[in-house]
């Protein structure tokens, strides 16, 4: 699982939660980060930050879907608009509201990896 997230504590406290539940995870802290990294063959999964600074995560995953990239993805956002949740669906991709409460995350990565495709 891979996780960009410019929160740092938020992000070590995904990585640690969803190690917990028997994830791999590899944080990172911007989008060019993320992107400079060829994708593991191993990951199930992208979570998103639709707030990295330089580029948010929905045009995140749009480069990853233009390189080719069809893992399961999540983008995590504070008051998601309605516009933000259409075109993560066109990606095929899940919308997390911030914050995120109880096991909302985990069941959103579940939901992704339980779906064919």
């Amino acid at each position: 699982m891979l996780i960009a997230e410019t929160d740092h504590h938020l992000g070590a406290a995904l990585q640690f939660a969803l190690q917990l539940e028997g994830f791999r995870v590899e944080t990172f802290a911007t989008a060019a980060d993320l992107l400079r990294q060829p994708m593991p063959p191993d990951c199930a999964c992208l979570v998103l930050d639709d707030d990295l600074p330089e580029m948010g995560g929905l045009e995140v995953l749009r480069e990853l879907r233009r390189r080719g990239v069809a893992l399961p993805a999540i983008l995590v956002a504070s008051r998601p608009p309605k516009l933000l949740q259409a075109a993560a669906a066109e990606l095929g991709a899940l919308v997390v509201e911030m914050p995120l409460l109880d096991e909302a995350l985990t069941i959103a990565i579940r939901q992704m990896l339980s779906e064919p495709g």
